[in-house]
């Protein structure tokens, strides 16, 4: 766990900017001052403490270049998606918890296979504050009435609709790309397969699929691999074990390991 004493956060160098939350276009005008916060050299401190063994190096590259970044990334977090049912009174340690979580999943980051460290990063840190923001709001609705919400929680609480069906979206073809390459050695039956097949395709198609019905669907996969319901049912529990695993791994580190 992070001393939040021992590492005041202190703006990188020279900044370049890699990334931001308040993306936008260069407005007439009086001119910008915020300092950009995740930086060409931020991405150098990560990858040098990646490719550390020594742990004295490791929190020096990290206090002095990693952790501004880390910060102020957190605080855009909680601004911008206003995740601000906490069970703390000051924010700063609300920052600091994410700051933690943040230094725990460095070691899960591969810049080697072509992530970027910001979106990386971004995308682990709101998850982590979607879920204890979503438990957070849980405790309190119990200890006094609130008004009635959306039954999906995680847009009531995020406000960004739009980024939610975005993240969902980028999840289901990182599936569907998984299957692709690893239904035959997931499932061994021609049977099966054909079944796997059938699914794997109605999820690549899905936005010009009008059948929403379940008992509908099972038929429509029958006829397509003329195999029997149970076979199908079979299958349809396998690639749902999948689906919860798979979306476990991207709701931590952003990606899925194909």
């Amino acid at each position: 766990m992070l001393d939040k004493t021992k590492w005041a956060p202190q703006p990188p160098p020279e900044p370049v900017i890699t990334g931001s939350l308040e993306p936008g276009p260069k407005k007439r005008g009086r001119k910008r001052t915020k300092k950009q916060y995740f930086t060409s050299d931020t991405d150098a401190a990560i990858k040098e403490y990646l490719a550390s063994s020594n742990q004295s190096e490791r929190d020096h590259i990290f206090s002095t270049r990693i952790h501004y970044a880390f910060y102020k990334l957190a605080e855009n977090l909680i601004h911008t998606f206003k995740f601000y049912y906490t069970e703390v009174d000051d924010l700063e340690d609300l920052k600091h918890e994410v700051i933690c979580f943040l230094l725990e999943k460095l070691d899960y980051f591969k810049p080697d296979k072509g992530s970027k460290a910001f979106s990386y990063f971004s995308i682990v840190g709101k998850n982590y504050l979607i879920l204890y923001n979503n438990n957070n709001y849980k405790k309190k609705k119990q200890k006094v009435d609130l008004p009635a919400v959306d039954e999906d929680p995680i847009t009531q609480y995020t406000h960004d609709r739009e980024q939610i069906k975005k993240e969902y979206k980028d999840f289901i073809d990182l599936y569907v790309e998984y299957f692709e390459k690893n239904l035959f050695s997931t499932f061994k039956k021609p049977a099966d397969q054909r079944v796997a097949d059938a699914v794997i395709l109605l999820f690549k198609r899905r936005e010009n699929l009008e059948i929403f019905n379940k008992k509908a669907l099972y038929i429509y996969i029958r006829e397509m691999t003329n195999v029997e319901t149970p076979v199908i049912t079979k299958v349809t529990k396998i690639l749902k074990k999948h689906y919860k695993i798979l979306w476990s791994e991207y709701a931590e580190k952003g990606t899925i390991r194909i």
